[in-house]
């Protein structure tokens, strides 16, 4: 296919004849018609390789974006997707605008050529773009757009980063199609993006507006600053009032210096958000944490969007999951799109990292073994015999076809149930004896596993449209002594994330430790 322009000028010849007798001007505003983004009025244009490899060689920068390109002009039989008579289409100009907003979408990325991009769209200035680059100009930003906001991150490096859950799929050609056929609605977020990333992206925009307003004060205490309990009065304590109003967790400031009770309803709410256990007394602790700059917890806000953009919206339809995140120490089951139980959970610690992933949950084991892995038989246990020979008996463990297990009881590692979603990884849910961990404000403390602090009640309620199990039953399994296996009839989807902020269900945003010290080296990509 070669390179052409076909002009659509006029309907006959005699037309023609009769337009160049007209004046000079107007013979010259007819055969050069222009809109007001400069491209030429009539005209369609077709799109062959030559002109994309030639493309390519003057923008060397967006070559990453060929072979979709490819895809998409094949799609549309190598004619123009942006221009048409008038000019440019009407999602063309609508896509320049949505690019100008980008930073509202948490992407901190420019495109290569923004330059020339502009000129496309501005009538006051000259551009050397010939009409075919204009259109493939278009193409390209479409594409990075889409990849940034839709996307993110490839693949291959967020699986280097130990994000195992599986990444959406989104085909850039039918996305496009689906967006041509109705301009005006465009692509609906709810489509192509976890409903998480909306909450956050409000959020962005709200801590933004702080930061734009001055951002927050850091709240200065002496060296020896111990605590302040309501019915404390100090200068501190005005401030930590203004920080409260700034985040939502106060209504009004007073900016009064005493811990009064209206301010003890701030501090509870503050807690809570930010994963501190309940209480009034506000500690050394908690004033660092309020004195985390604006600037961070927007760049926080940021990295969990991008989380966000690889997580297939379809999850949320699945009829019934279960869902992990490990900053927040808490497990979340899901039943048409509701949250049916929660749990805390103690996850595993910094040398034995819960790993991020997904499974399907097909069998309970109720009075479970422990079949310690050999990593602790070496580490742990076997140096325990040399110190005690009678280490085996006393841990209730035995030995079984050269490997240990520890038999069932309450004293059980696993406690009274497990929940299985075989996996490489060896990961489960599962009860647990230590149940005083779950009141610790850091729980990660397992070898990789994920202890539920309600394992009774997720039993029930996974099994709760099922007759063979009533409460009364699963209760005698846990306790009988004697391991007993129950397959499920229907396979429950179990994703194990990784989400220092969040929106929940009452509307606000909770902070969380970066327990595995991911956000940073993330940031650093979004920020490169």
């Amino acid at each position: 296919m070669k390179k052409h322009l076909v002009l659509l000028v006029c309907a006959s010849l005699g037309f023609w004849i009769v337009a160049t007798s007209c004046n000079s001007k107007k013979e010259a505003e007819f055969s050069n018609p222009t809109t007001k983004t400069g491209a030429l009025k009539y005209i369609v244009v077709s799109i062959d390789s030559i002109a994309i490899v030639d493309f390519y060689e003057k923008y060397p920068e967006l070559k990453s974006y060929q072979e979709d390109l490819q895809k998409l002009y094949a799609k549309h039989q190598f004619k123009s997707i942006w221009h048409d008579k008038q000019g440019i289409v009407e999602f063309g100009n609508t896509l320049f605008a949505k690019y100008e907003s980008l930073e509202d979408e948490g992407v901190k990325a420019q495109f290569p050529y923004e330059k020339d991009l502009e000129t496309i769209f501005n009538s006051d200035s000259d551009t050397n773009l010939s009409v075919e680059n204009a259109e493939l100009m278009l193409s390209n930003l479409y594409l990075f757009y889409a990849d940034k906001v839709y996307k993110g991150i490839p693949e291959k490096v967020t699986k280097q980063m130990g994000w195992l859950l599986p990444r959406k799929e989104i085909a850039f050609t039918s996305l496009l199609d689906s967006i041509l056929l109705n301009p005006k609605k465009g692509v609906q977020d709810d489509a192509l993006l976890f409903s998480q990333y909306a909450k956050l992206r409000v959020f962005l925009k709200k801590y933004r507006d702080i930061e734009t307003k001055g951002g927050w004060d850091s709240i200065a205490v002496p060296a020896d600053f111990k605590s302040f309990k309501p019915g404390d009065s100090a200068q501190a304590i005005r401030q930590i009032r203004n920080h409260l109003f700034l985040t939502d967790d106060l209504k009004s400031d007073s900016k009064s210096v005493v811990y009064d009770a209206d301010m003890q309803i701030g501090v509870t709410q503050y807690f809570g958000r930010n994963g501190f256990k309940d209480g009034t007394k506000i500690l050394p602790k908690h004033i660092d944490e309020m004195n985390v700059p604006i600037g961070e917890r927007i760049k926080q806000i940021m990295v969990n969007m991008e989380r966000c953009r690889w997580i297939d919206p379809k999850l949320e339809k699945a009829p019934e999951y279960i869902v992990v995140n490990i900053p927040s120490y808490n497990l979340y089951f899901k039943r048409d799109g509701k949250t049916v139980l929660s749990s805390a959970v103690v996850v595993g610690k910094e040398m034995n990292k819960t790993v991020i992933f997904s499974g399907k949950m097909s069998y309970i084991v109720f009075s479970p073994y422990w079949n310690v892995p050999t990593s602790i038989i070496n580490k742990e246990i076997k140096p325990g015999i040399v110190k005690n020979p009678n280490y085996l008996s006393q841990h209730n463990m035995e030995w079984n076809n050269g490997q240990v297990r520890q038999k069932p009881g309450e004293k059980n590692s696993l406690g009274l149930v497990k929940f299985m979603f075989p996996n490489s990884n060896n990961i489960y849910l599962h009860d647990t004896p230590s149940k005083g961990l779950f009141a610790n404000e850091v729980r990660a403390y397992s070898h990789g596993c994920i202890r539920v602090a309600k394992p009774r009640e997720l039993a029930i309620k996974i099994l709760e449209n099922d007759k063979a199990w009533t409460p009364e039953k699963i209760d005698e399994a846990m306790h009988r002594g004697k391991e007993n296996i129950y397959v499920l009839k229907n396979k429950i989807p179990v994703y194990i994330g990784y989400f220092t902020a969040w929106v929940r269900d009452d509307g606000q945003i909770y902070f969380f430790k970066d327990v595995y010290e991911r956000d940073q080296r993330l940031a650093e990509l979004i920020y490169e």
